[in-house]
């Protein structure tokens, strides 16, 4: 799929002085659309250049035969000045299988770009389960990180990205471990009650847990599902449902449940899980 910065992202950023000394608003500079209020010493990379910048390096550095089917999948908030690229490499693919289903994981890299100082340029690695299309970051430890500069350097980019590949399949090789890490006398119950603050958020995430097991048994690797099915909708579909707060920020709530799972990941109580 051809590379193509959507029309009502790809703007010039303008600044214009407040009434307040040390403040300057940012504004869209297609729609003269005000998105923000910044301190007079911030400056920004525009979406358009900071995405072109991200795909010119992995055009660069992958492999052809990894980028010749990426899908592209855009997410925004706070009228525009919020984004998300989210890449799927589906080339780039491995089969992880329990007792009772399989299903193949392939490369994600997720890009977050802010004009109002509402996030800083950042690049995550990660996976996505085609048989649902739940969407899982590893974790804090991938991620890419650099302040939001016109001079935006993609050097530490492109040393993760050049690490991402080999990243890719020990990841997949550990959550083939999960699927063959059997939970059937272990109680998960209890164990989403410690790893989770919320008594109500704990109760309906075991539901979710035995949703995901009666398709691929009572193992580690349907319990990462119900997870990243919870920071991969807000619906119906598992009672997560997000509350319409009237701003437009859902991406972001999203995106902020995305390293909630990877926290939860992350915590001894999952890492040590073992059968019972």
């Amino acid at each position: 799929m051809p590379f193509d910065i959507p029309t009502h992202l790809d703007f010039d950023v303008e600044f214009e002085d407040t009434k307040v000394s040390d403040k300057k608003y940012v504004i869209n500079g297609n729609t003269g659309e005000y998105l923000g209020i910044v301190g007079n010493g911030f400056t920004c990379a525009s979406h358009g250049d900071f995405y072109r910048g991200v795909m010119d390096t992995l055009t660069e550095n992958l492999e052809p035969s990894d980028t010749m089917n990426a899908k592209y999948k855009w997410r925004t908030a706070r009228n525009g000045a919020w984004t998300m690229l989210d890449i799927t490499l589906p080339d780039m693919q491995v089969e992880i299988s329990t007792d009772k289903h399989s299903t193949t994981i392939g490369n994600r890299i997720i890009s977050l770009h802010g004009i109002d100082g509402s996030c800083s340029n950042q690049v995550f690695f990660g996976q996505i389960d085609f048989f649902c299309t739940n969407g899982m970051i590893r974790g804090e430890y991938d991620k890419v990180r650099k302040k939001n500069t016109a001079n935006f350097s993609l050097e530490s980019f492109i040393y993760e990205l050049n690490r991402s590949r080999r990243d890719f399949y020990e990841e997949t090789a550990k959550m083939q471990v999960w699927a063959e890490t059997d939970l059937k006398y272990v109680n998960v119950q209890s164990l989403l009650e410690d790893m989770i603050s919320s008594r109500r958020k704990a109760e309906k995430m075991y539901q979710l847990y035995c949703h995901e097991a009666s398709q691929r048994g009572h193992n580690k690797w349907a319990l990462y599902s119900a997870f990243t099915n919870y920071a991969s909708y807000a619906d119906e579909r598992n009672g997560f449902n997000l509350r319409n707060t009237g701003h437009d920020t859902q991406a972001i709530s999203m995106f902020t449940r995305e390293q909630e799972v990877s926290k939860w990941v992350s915590d001894d109580r999952f890492t040590q899980l073992e059968a019972a």
